[in-house]
C-alpha cells in the first residue's frame, strides 16, 4: 500500500464511474483531492465518501478558461499539485450530417486532456521528486470501430499527446502515461450498449452478452481495477514508466 500523504491529486470527470473510483483510491492512500466535473452535486457526493481533504469545482474541460481557473484555485487552497488524472470525456456515435458530433467529442476528450495537462504544469510542485500525469484513454485508440470515428480519433490522439509530453516533461521528472481500458462497468458503457441495441433493433441484454462474449476473458472490468493501475503508476513501482499506455482490456486488444 502506497502512502500519498502530503500530495495533492486532481481527477477530472470525478463524479461517476472510473473517475470516482480513482478519487476514492487516491484519497484512501492519503492524498488531498481536487475533484473536477460538470455536475457539482455529483462531485460533492464523492467528496463525502473520501478519507481526507477535498475541493470540488464544476468545470467543462472543453473550456480552457474554466480549466485554468479551477487549477489555480485548487493550488491556492491545497498547495502545489503532484498528480493529475485526466479522465473526463464523452462518448457516443458521430454521424454524417446533423448527427456529426465531431467537434463536441474531440474537444471534450482530446482538447480537454490537453487543457488539464497544461494547467497542471502551471500549478504543479517543483523539484526532483516524480510528479505524474495519467490520461484515461480507451482500447478504441488501438483499433477501428465503425460509427465512433470522433471518439476513436480523440482517444488515439491522447496517446500521441502522452508520448510527446512524456519526452517534453522528462527533464522535469514529470511522468506521463495513459491507460486504455476496454469495457468497464460504468453508466457510460451502459449508454453505449443501449445505443448499439437501438441501432441494431436488439434488446440491451442481447447486445451486452454479445459484447462480453467477444472479449477473450468474457468479462467487463470494474472501475476499481482501473484505479488500481493509476495507483501503480503514481507509486514507486511506476517510476520507470513514461510515455506508455497500459491496456486493461480483458484481451480485446493484444499488442
Amino acid at each position: 500500500m502506497i502512502d500519498l500523504t502530503g500530495r495533492t491529486a486532481v481527477v477530472s470527470g470525478a463524479g461517476t464511474g472510473i473517475g470516482r473510483a480513482i478519487a476514492l483510491r487516491l484519497s484512501h492512500r492519503g492524498a488531498k483531492l481536487v475533484l473536477l466535473g460538470r455536475t457539482l452535486e455529483k462531485l460533492e457526493t464523492v467528496a463525502g465518501e473520501l478519507s481526507g481533504e477535498a475541493v470540488c469545482a464544476s468545470v467543462d474541460v472543453a473550456v480552457r478558461s474554466q480549466v485554468e481557473e479551477a487549477f489555480r484555485s485548487a493550488a491556492a487552497r491545497l498547495g502545489p499539485l503532484h498528480i493529475l488524472v485526466a479522465n473526463a470525456g464523452i462518448g457516443g456515435p458521430n454521424d454524417l450530417g446533423e448527427g456529426d458530433r465531431w467537434d463536441e467529442i474531440v474537444r471534450a476528450n482530446l482538447d480537454g486532456a490537453y487543457f488539464c495537462i497544461r494547467a497542471f504544469e502551471e500549478s504543479m510542485e517543483q523539484g526532483s521528486d516524480p510528479r505524474h500525469v495519467v490520461v484515461i484513454s480507451s482500447c478504441v485508440a488501438r483499433f477501428g470501430v465503425p460509427g465512433i470515428s470522433a471518439y476513436s480519433a480523440a482517444k488515439a490522439g491522447q496517446l500521441g499527446l502522452v508520448r510527446s509530453l512524456a519526452v517534453e516533461f522528462a527533464p522535469k521528472r514529470v511522468l506521463v502515461n495513459a491507460i486504455c481500458p476496454g469495457w468497464v462497468e460504468t453508466q457510460m458503457a451502459v449508454d453505449r450498449m443501449e445505443e448499439i441495441a437501438a441501432e441494431q433493433g436488439q434488446a440491451y441484454g442481447e447486445v451486452r452478452k454479445e459484447m462480453v462474449e467477444a472479449v477473450p476473458l468474457q468479462r467487463m472490468s470494474e472501475p476499481d481495477e482501473i484505479a488500481a493501475l493509476v495507483e501503480f503508476l503514481v507509486s514507486e513501482g511506476g517510476v520507470a514508466f513514461t510515455g506508455q499506455a497500459l491496456d486493461p482490456n480483458n484481451g480485446a486488444w493484444m499488442g
